[in-house]
């Protein structure tokens, strides 16, 4: 008898900004959560009879909310994600499987099999965001697989990609064909105008961005900008 294959991970990057998002535990693992969940804007709220220092300096702050309690299926009422991060297996798994009774996204740490999300290792350059995950069966490999790619994936590229978010909607309303835009942004990406911004000298790659925006939509004289 054979067992079926597990269907790989979809893999995807949300919006969390003002989303809430509940936090079971209070030591170093919830707070390592903790500051990945704040950066993206989310509301977290910390489910824990006690937090880290550094987690009770941002309660206190305001930046997140702390329920000094044991967690209960309450906590996760009115939520949208939660995340598992204790040190009883019995408190994650418990958290995990309320958090699917009632439809929330849910990570239990070290436990993919009760986890409708895993949260990946993760190398950022400004908006650029390159996600590592192994289906949760080795996260060493994936801190190893992200060191070699922070490696090779310097700075400039989050200038690069800052730039082009720039010229964006300006691109959409100046080039209305989906074919020549595509066109024009992939001379962009290889030509020299990315090698400009990779260098870190932005304010030449934006002018020339301009320029070449101009000439793109028959506006060679146009503004440079």
């Amino acid at each position: 008898m054979t067992t079926a294959k597990p269907a790989p991970l979809f893999p995807a990057f949300l919006d969390l900004r003002e989303t809430p998002v509940v936090v079971v535990g209070g030591g170093a693992v919830a707070e390592r959560k903790v500051k990945s969940l704040l950066r993206c804007g989310a509301r977290v709220t910390v489910v824990a009879p006690e937090v880290t220092d550094r987690l009770a300096a941002l309660a206190h702050e305001g930046t997140l909310a702390h329920r000094v309690k044991r967690f209960d299926e309450s906590d996760l009422h009115g939520v949208r994600m939660a995340v598992a991060a204790t040190d009883d297996p019995m408190v994650n798994e418990n958290v995990g499987r309320a958090a699917s009774d009632l439809g929330v996204l849910v990570n239990v740490a070290d436990d993919p099999a009760l986890s409708t999300f895993l949260m990946g290792a993760a190398v950022e350059r400004g908006p650029v965001q390159v996600a590592i995950s192994t289906s949760g069966t080795s996260p060493a490999l994936a801190r190893r697989l992200r060191a070699r790619i922070e490696g090779a994936v310097p700075d400039g590229f989050g200038t690069l990609a800052a730039l082009a978010g720039r010229f964006r909607a300006e691109a959409i309303r100046r080039l209305p064909d989906p074919r020549a835009r595509r066109r024009f942004w992939e001379r962009v990406m290889e030509g020299p105008i990315a090698a400009l911004a990779l260098e870190g000298r932005e304010t030449e790659a934006r002018d020339a961005l301009q320029h070449a925006l101009n000439l793109e939509a028959g506006d060679g004289a146009g503004n440079p900008g």
